[in-house]
């Protein structure tokens, strides 16, 4: 346990409030009526909805920052703020997909810079660029079904904090138990059947700090590389092999779509509750295999990995099987 457990606690307690309290706001306000998400034929929801949840996730998460003691480089910082930016316009304007890919990866860029370059060389920045840039987007992606890239976010960035406290990094903790405790703020609103959504300023934002967090615990040595990735894994296999199947179908991966297998379940007749509850026991076993795995010696380690990629497979498997060919309408 840290010297100072408020620390820990009062960071995230002060995100939940800031992020509920500012959403609440934001839905009583005009505000709620600027920003709609209107459905459409490839949408899963049938009212229209503010979009607005995001502003208050972000709201939460500066608090917690605020009052942690965590540091984040400057460079980060401006990478956020043109992140927010870019996304709020898309929100508000419908911005093309050239401008937004490329604040993207320049935000990418100054993470690479921040992490690799200096110490591994361009190749490990250009590799940084990448999986950053595809994090920030496959966050977004994932999010279009009630209440499930606030989960997503709470548990991803719950296992973050309590890798962190395992390792005695109490501040870099407190910052990822913000936002954590911001997105439940956030869920509060979303659960089924939500009330608001987070839009492209909350979901492209929480997808750039899920890889530039990952790359800091690692760099801070509080758990391993692979670490990120197994805890965000359920939307990262999701998101990386839909996208992998549009290519190899010819399909313009940039435009919007119901292939999404969370989307398929879904459509099958899941609904938004059923879905989230089976997401949800997911996220719970692979961030609890994350969080046991990561205090294992290099050659345990390597198995589990191993083992959590073959239990994907099947879990893959089983889905396709169950949900049969993806629609053409999809």
């Amino acid at each position: 346990m840290p010297a100072n457990p408020a620390a820990v606690a009062t960071p995230p307690l002060l995100a939940l409030i800031v992020a509920a309290v500012v959403i609440g706001a934001l839905l009583r306000s005009r505000a709620a009526a600027l920003v709609l998400d209107h459905p459409n034929q490839r949408s899963l929801h049938a009212t229209p909805t503010p979009r607005i949840g995001g502003l208050g996730v972000l709201a939460g998460i500066a608090a917690g920052y605020a009052v942690s003691g965590f540091i984040i480089d400057v460079r980060l910082l401006v990478a956020i703020v043109l992140l927010v930016a870019i996304s709020l316009l898309d929100d508000l304007r419908n911005l093309g997909v050239v401008w937004r890919m490329l604040v993207h990866l320049g935000s990418a860029g100054l993470a690479a810079a921040v992490f690799v370059y200096d110490a591994h060389g361009w190749w490990a920045a250009v590799a940084v660029v990448l999986a950053v840039g595809w994090m920030t987007n496959l966050y977004n992606f994932m999010d279009g079904s009630d209440g499930l890239a606030g989960t997503m976010a709470a548990f991803g960035f719950g296992s973050y904090g309590v890798a962190a406290l395992l390792a005695g990094d109490a501040t870099f903790a407190g910052f990822n138990f913000s936002i954590a405790t911001a997105a439940i703020g956030f869920l509060c609103f979303n659960f089924p059947p939500a009330r608001v959504f987070m839009g492209d300023a909350g979901s492209i934002p929480l997808g750039f700090l899920a890889a530039v967090c990952a790359l800091a615990g690692w760099q801070r040595q509080d758990w391993p590389l692979w670490f990120g990735a197994a805890a965000f894994s359920p939307f990262i296999v999701d998101a990386t092999l839909t996208l992998c199947r549009r290519l190899l179908r010819g399909a313009k991966i940039w435009q919007a779509h119901r292939e999404h297998y969370y989307q398929r379940l879904v459509q099958a007749g899941w609904g938004h509750t059923k879905t989230l509850c089976a997401e949800v026991v997911l996220m719970s076993l692979v961030c609890a295999i994350a969080l046991t795995a990561a205090r294992l010696d290099t050659a345990a380690q390597t198995s589990v990995v191993a083992a959590l990629a073959v239990f994907y497979v099947v879990l893959i498997a089983m889905l396709e099987h169950k949900l049969g060919p993806v629609p053409n309408n999809a």
